[in-house]
């Protein structure tokens, strides 16, 4: 049993440390380089930051919990895990909203792009969406702090506001309708947005050259790709929540669960590395990788 506790344990470290190289390699290309300093760039190299960050809020806890003989954490250090799961869950959906919109103004307004999509407005853009995020989740975490806590247990790997707010002894609806605002506007609109986004996208393709159509289908598919991973992820932690879902395995519920804090993470980077040549070249210098197979976009 210690072996495989170990085993585990190494995953999990090998995990992290790959999710801080890759994606610290995107961002090292992207603000190292000049030539990679342009909006679509910078957004991915914000999604790589999150990733970082996500990925600290979560793996510290369960390194402790993997080698120590209990499972437990101390109030404070669950509640700020909370904040940090939270916010960098939301923040994921947002930075991906960002970069759905920066695509939409690209293929469907070309002439204009550049002339609205500055380095100054992404800049704007990446700040307002942040605050889009810690604002109400900071009121959230507040909410929470306020309740009095009549248990101690949490069924669960991690700490998030939800099995928190199961411990408390005194009526939480206020907890709970507000939590449900935040899911509806995190699971349900943004994403109506970025479909939306994507919606127009597919139109302007269809009415274009074959070429026109192919290249903004390589630059849009990354983007998909995030999304619809995470999107599913976010649907079953909201699932788990709201209903029992005691008829699937333990081992799948607990799958399903880290995986927001793990594949997000690992799938970005190198999905965008692969696909954006640029980025891609910049990598390969970095590492004095001289002989690298470059598809041309």
């Amino acid at each position: 049993m210690t072996s495989i506790k170990y085993l585990y344990c190494a995953l999990a470290l090998l995990g992290f440390l790959m999710i801080l190289l890759a994606s610290g390699s995107v961002i090292a290309a992207v603000l190292l380089n000049k030539s990679l300093q342009e909006p679509m760039y910078i957004f991915v190299c914000v999604l790589c930051a999150n990733g970082i960050y996500g990925s600290v809020g979560f793996f510290p806890s369960l390194f402790v919990n993997l080698i120590g003989e209990t499972q437990t954490i101390t109030y404070i250090g669950c509640l700020i895990q909370m904040f940090c799961i939270h916010t960098y869950t939301a923040a994921e959906m947002s930075i991906l909203a960002l970069m759905a919109f920066d695509r939409y103004l690209c293929i469907c307004n070309p002439l204009r792009y550049n002339g609205i999509m500055t380095l100054a407005v992404a800049y704007k853009l990446i700040v307002a969406a942040w605050l889009f995020v810690l604002i109400p989740f900071t009121i959230h975490f507040i909410l929470t702090i306020l309740l009095p806590l009549c248990g101690s247990s949490i069924v669960k790997i991690y700490c998030d506001n939800y099995s928190l707010v199961k411990l408390s002894c005194v009526d939480t609806t206020v907890n709970n309708i507000y939590g449900l605002f935040l899911t509806v506007a995190m699971v349900v609109m943004v994403p109506a947005f970025i479909v939306a986004s994507y919606i127009q996208i597919l139109r302007v393709c269809a009415r274009s050259s074959m070429d026109f159509r192919k290249k903004s289908l390589q630059t849009c598919t990354p983007h998909l790709i995030s999304l619809t991973n995470y999107v599913a992820d976010i649907l079953f932690e909201v699932l788990l929540h709201r209903f029992t879902l005691k008829n699937l395995p333990y081992e799948l519920r607990i799958i399903m669960s880290v995986q927001a804090f793990v594949v997000p993470p690992l799938l970005n980077p190198v999905i965008y590395g692969l696909k954006m040549r640029e980025i891609k070249l910049r990598i390969a210098h970095m590492f004095h990788i001289n002989k690298i197979r470059v598809q041309e976009e």
